[in-house]
């Protein structure tokens, strides 16, 4: 798979194509409106406060995946639709699992649409994500991966 590290220099394209998803596409504006911009995205990847993995095809970038350092969520996984279906979404997130994982996080976690009609909603399912029964503040649904929290 042509999967490399993000890099800060990385973040105009992964904006671009995050409004030219399949679902949930999010255009840049909207993204701004959520505090979430070019500087601010290429800061947290300097920082490696983000660690993240891109997908280049043809020179391209095709998708991207993404998780907090700090808490052990993945944050965004997006493809083109024309490179769905094609194994690069499963590897993107496995690389993310395990930077996420070499950090020291047993328990990881997602926000994802709750409505079975989703790709995301089957997607995660199929690869070990569970249901937590929690919604986020967007109502997505939580899901987790590895161990469960401590009480």
């Amino acid at each position: 798979m042509p999967i490399r590290r993000a890099r800060p220099d990385d973040i105009a394209a992964c904006i671009a194509l995050r409004g030219r998803t399949r679902e949930n596409a999010i255009p840049a504006e909207r993204l701004a409106a959520l505090g979430i911009t070019e500087a601010s995205w290429s800061a947290q990847v300097a920082a490696d406060a983000l660690p993240g993995f891109v997908a280049e095809i043809d020179g391209q970038m095709a998708g991207y995946c993404f998780g907090s350092a700090a808490s052990g969520e993945v944050v965004v996984l997006a493809l083109l639709p024309a490179h769905e279906n094609r194994g690069l979404g499963k590897a993107l997130l496995g690389a993310v699992v395990a930077a996420l994982r070499a950090r020291g996080h047993a328990r990881l976690f997602l926000g994802c649409s709750a409505d079975p009609a989703h790709r995301s909603h089957g997607f995660y399912r199929h690869l070990g994500w569970r249901a937590t029964g929690v919604r986020d503040g967007h109502d997505d649904e939580i899901l987790e991966f590895g161990a469960p929290p401590r009480g």
